[in-house]
């Protein structure tokens, strides 16, 4: 079932970080459907220096993180990666979940071909500039609604209490000083993987 847009909108960000986790992330793209069970996100809010959107900085690239929750927020990284980013909660208050990894599931010919690979391995969807090269997100994407059929996410068939997630830092901003170590990375453990 696809999530509702008042899924998004919930204010708590690092709750919604943690609760995308086993939810699948979907796209389809050119009518080709591709998607995968997300198994880390990190989360950020204007209120911390990791956040784009520090101290309310609003710019052409980042004014979509203060439209109310349920929208894409896809960036370029270091002129290679496009980043897929959920804005969450209320209006004029920005915030968004990084999307960071996920295990395909559905599509995997489509994501081996887009990722240029020959087989699944550990390494296919491990990065969220891999996700979105998996899933043919691009900054084409940015601001589409999550509501609609090209982008969104769906419930799965994991159960909770096969499920636990580890938090820990995130990765790759230590500009952010001391708010990088918040730990607003989460990770998700399949418990009879382990």
């Amino acid at each position: 079932m696809k999530l509702p847009i008042t899924y998004y909108q919930n204010e708590d960000v690092v709750f919604l970080a943690k609760d995308l986790l086993g939810k699948s992330l979907m796209s389809n793209i050119n009518g080709i459907e591709t998607g995968g069970i997300i198994t880390e996100t990190e989360a950020y809010s204007e209120i911390e220096k990791g956040s784009h959107a520090y101290n309310k900085r609003k710019t052409e690239r980042t004014k979509i993180m203060f439209e109310a929750g349920g929208l894409s927020y896809v960036y370029f990284c270091y002129g290679m990666h496009h980043l897929f980013n959920i804005v969450t909660g209320k209006k004029d208050f920005a915030q968004a979940v990084l999307i960071r990894a996920i295990q395909p599931t559905i599509g995997i010919e489509e994501i081996l071909k887009r990722r240029n690979k020959i087989k699944i391995d550990k390494n296919l969807c491990n990065g969220p500039g891999k996700v979105c090269q998996a899933l043919g997100i691009s900054k084409a994407h940015y601001g589409l609604s999550l509501t609609g059929n090209d982008i969104y996410v769906q419930t799965s068939k994991l159960e909770s209490a096969e499920l636990q997630i580890i938090s820990t830092t995130r990765i790759g901003i230590d500009y952010a000083a001391e708010d990088r170590y918040l730990p607003w990375r989460f990770l998700l453990v399949n418990k009879k993987n382990r």
